[in-house]
């Protein structure tokens, strides 16, 4: 089991990331860990590859970070000229080694390996059907119903059976799979998660974030569009089923989620985010002596909230980056200890100063008072946060971990209440406009509920994490696929 530092919980979680390439002249397996190794800010709870050279499907999954899932002799083992990989945080179903992908999927003959980013919110009824009607279930999530679903549905070819299945999936999907001889992507016609399309030593592939193809030798091609289903196969690639209508791309992925060096929709995210801290400076201009940005994800924010405003930059926290990557579960003490796992102000550098605090966002406010807190301890005179998303009110049912509503600081308190539980001097959240201005693109390509409560479709109930796991623990443990 890996161990994560509780305070990771204040934070919206990452998604999944996957991978997938069509290649004969390389080692398929060992690009594939290499991009999900640039992926792993997606997902820390598993890893798993799948590959095939056309005679069967081999798969090997472990829990753990990539670097912990995978040996040279499991790299080795894994030999074919198609391979998919994946990085796992879960969003539906437990984190146990039953639910690490790729899952694979058997019925008549036919046998598909499927990786997963996204989260379907009509899962259950289709699971409860799929059972019905004699399909097995191995794991509780909601990957493996996508791709009994698949297999299920009439069609003549894979095209026409994913085109059917995804007539009947509600939700967030971008898919990477593999059949004994083809490499398969899929994006919801919402395109709520990022997919993009490479190329790799004459073959193909396909990746959640462009940062992987980068760190793989791939050259980016362009972004799979919303509802495309992209098959790779020996003849090239086919594109099928593109839609044309209402996009709702995650608008986290540009805060927070993908990795700055990505480009999606094609704004490199490091640049989007030093546009959030300036339009943060003009819309929250303070009287400071430091600017510092939350790491990592809020540095670039925070630089540029410096060069805007004038006040000069400072590291006044530093992160552990290796928190959450062991094995030694942590006893009451250490859990007591939360935020000061991760991070440890520069008391030198902020003692008597006046600061500016840039983060990406407040989701439950637990983290946030702890990090005031710390800084104060050090001997800060103010702590003036700024917050480079607006409050968010509403939960995700998209793939994102948020949390249940009335966790939601921002949903229960007003913006002066929230400054008073957080012991801020000023707090100042990014507006909505201020946002999309930053990202620079129409705002009516994303999804904002989190912020607004209004869905891309329509969500009637909030479906429990846990809701696929219906077998007894000690016997759902024991499946092996």
């Amino acid at each position: 089991m890996l161990y994560n530092c509780p305070v990771k919980t204040a934070f919206m979680h990452e998604c999944c990331g996957v991978f997938g390439v069509y290649a004969s002249g390389i080692n398929v397996a060992q690009t594939t860990f290499f991009a999900l190794f640039a992926l792993q800010h997606r997902g820390q709870e598993s890893a798993g590859i799948a590959v095939t050279d056309g005679d069967g499907i081999k798969l090997h999954t472990k829990m753990g970070l990539v670097s912990q899932a995978f040996t040279e002799n499991d790299i080795a083992l894994l030999k074919g000229h198609i391979g998919i990989g994946h990085n796992r945080y879960s969003t539906t179903g437990s984190s146990r080694p039953v639910n690490a992908q790729p899952v694979i999927a058997k019925s008549g003959g036919l046998t598909i390996a499927l990786a997963h980013n996204g989260n379907i919110i009509n899962s259950k009824p289709l699971h409860d059907e799929l059972q019905e009607r004699g399909y097995h279930f191995h794991t509780g999530t909601d990957s493996e119903v996508i791709a009994n679903l698949i297999l299920a549905s009439p069609g003549q070819n894979w095209q026409t059976k994913i085109e059917h299945a995804m007539h009947r999936l509600q939700g967030a999907y971008s898919l990477v799979m593999l059949t004994e001889d083809k490499l398969i992507g899929v994006r919801d016609p919402f395109g709520v998660r990022p997919l993009c399309l490479g190329t790799i030593d004459n073959g193909w592939s396909i990746a959640s974030e462009s940062c992987a193809l980068d760190h793989i030798g791939a050259q980016f091609i362009r972004e799979v569009t919303p509802g495309e289903i992209v098959v790779i196969d020996s003849h090239g690639v086919k594109s099928f089923g593109k839609k044309d209508g209402k996009k709702a791309l995650c608008i986290f992925e540009y805060i927070y989620f993908a990795r700055p060096d990505s480009i999606i929709q094609g704004k490199l995210l490091y640049l989007t985010r030093e546009a959030m801290g300036r339009a943060l400076a003009r819309e929250y201009p303070v009287d400071a002596d430091l600017v510092m940005g939350v790491p990592d994800s809020a540095t670039a924010a925070g630089i540029s909230y410096s060069n805007a405003s004038g006040i000069p930059y400072c590291e006044g926290l530093l992160k552990n980056r290796y928190v959450g990557r062991t094995f030694i579960a942590p006893d009451q003490r250490m859990r007591e200890l939360g935020v000061q796992l991760k991070f440890n102000p520069l008391s030198q550098v902020i003692a008597g100063k006046r600061l500016v605090v840039v983060d990406d966002s407040i989701v439950r406010g637990t983290t946030t008072p702890k990090i005031v807190g710390m800084l104060r301890k050090a001997g800060a005179a103010q702590v003036h946060l700024r917050i480079c998303a607006p409050p968010i009110r509403y939960p995700c049912f998209f793939g994102v971990d948020t949390a249940p509503r009335w966790q939601l600081i921002a949903a229960r308190m007003t913006v002066p209440e929230i400054r008073e539980f957080l012991d801020a001097d000023s707090l100042g959240y990014l507006s909505l406009d201020g946002l999309i201005g930053a990202v620079g693109l129409p705002k009516d390509i994303f999804c904002l509920a989190c912020f607004t409560g209004e869905y891309p479709i329509p969500v009637q109930i909030e479906m429990d994490k846990l809701a696929l796991e219906s077998l007894p623990q000690e016997n759902f443990s024991a499946i092996k696929l």
